[in-house]
């Protein structure tokens, strides 16, 4: 792909933190740009326009979909990339985060950052000078939901005017959806218990956006109300990493909210079934749901891939 071509979906933010920084024409376009990387990389004609370029990647929390999906895409759109173990750079032993920051970008060409909390993300973003890309924080998790995306235009061939319909405890999956929903007109319905409902500025956030897109937002403690006439169902996992110590009391809370059989008949009889994985089964999700014929995890998963490639070119191509 010739340098001229490789932004396509039409960057005017040096990061990508959140959802919401995003417009719903560069969503169509980065979904747009994902589906022709996907031809190109199975006839193996995967374009290589990040040669030279190094991505730098710096993980708090442990990972395996969007480690090996951001190495391997660097690897195949020609460029490399750097596993920086937080705790073994000197960052972990009191380097300043602003320093950190400012030599990397001396180093790489960019920087994937899983971490906690979304302020310390934003804090790269302010120090760096390079693109710094939400690799997950405990608010949101911008690449999971754009390749969510690209898995539901692929089998339901559009977005707008769907009914998606989030199961469960309203988490960073949670918050990205409501910003995604809201953008690309599609009705979101959070199903989840009193006291795991999802953070109520993105809620706001949500609402007010979907008044210009002409659709619904909508939190509720009914699950069966969540999933009636939905298009998709969604969950996640009920024990987020770092909540460890309210296993307890969140399976207690959640255990209703369980997307199984009962609550699929309860969808449209054509509904997709979603989860990020990994999956706990017997716990957000019944095992017959998860291997059935409506789940599309395995493409989901496959999927952050190319819409990370997508984001790699766009963010890193200049």
């Amino acid at each position: 792909m010739a340098r001229s071509t490789t932004r396509t979906s039409r960057n005017t933010s040096k990061d990508l933190l959140t959802i919401a920084s995003l417009s719903s024409q560069h969503i169509a376009a980065l979904i747009k740009q994902a589906q022709s990387l996907q031809g190109k990389r199975r006839a193996r004609r995967t374009p290589r326009p990040l040669v030279g370029k190094t991505l730098g990647l710096i993980f708090e929390k442990p990972s395996t979909r969007t480690r090996v999906s951001f190495e391997a895409g660097m690897n195949q759109l020609g460029g490399q990339s750097l596993f920086l173990d937080s705790e073994k750079i000197q960052l972990s032993r009191g380097e300043s985060l602003a320093d950190t920051a400012q030599v990397l970008s001396r180093y790489v060409d960019g920087l994937v950052v899983r971490t906690f909390d979304q302020t310390t993300l934003e804090d790269w973003a302010t120090y760096a000078t390079i693109p710094v890309i939400n690799g997950l924080t405990d608010q949101c998790h911008p690449c999971q939901i754009l390749a969510d995306l690209f898995t539901i235009t692929r089998k339901k061939k559009r977005l707008k005017g769907l009914k998606l319909a989030y199961i469960g405890d309203g988490n960073n999956v949670t918050h990205s959806l409501l910003e995604a929903g809201a953008l690309m007109g599609m009705h979101v319905s959070v199903g989840c218990p009193t006291g795991y409902e999802p953070d109520q500025k993105i809620v706001d956030w949500a609402q007010e956006k979907a008044l210009k897109t002409k659709t619904r937002i909508e939190v509720t403690s009914d699950p069966i109300a969540a999933v009636r006439n939905a298009d998709v169902l969604y969950t996640d996992v009920w024990i987020s990493m770092g909540q460890e110590r309210e296993q307890k009391r969140r399976l207690k809370a959640l255990t209703p909210y369980q997307v199984n059989e009962r609550l699929l008949r309860k969808a449209k009889a054509d509904a997709i079934v979603m989860h990020c994985l990994p999956a706990h089964r017997g716990e957000e999700i019944s095992t017959g749901v998860l291997d059935g014929p409506q789940a599309v995890v395995l493409e989901q998963a496959e999927n952050r891939l190319d819409m990370q490639n997508a984001i790699l070119i766009n963010w890193l191509g200049k």
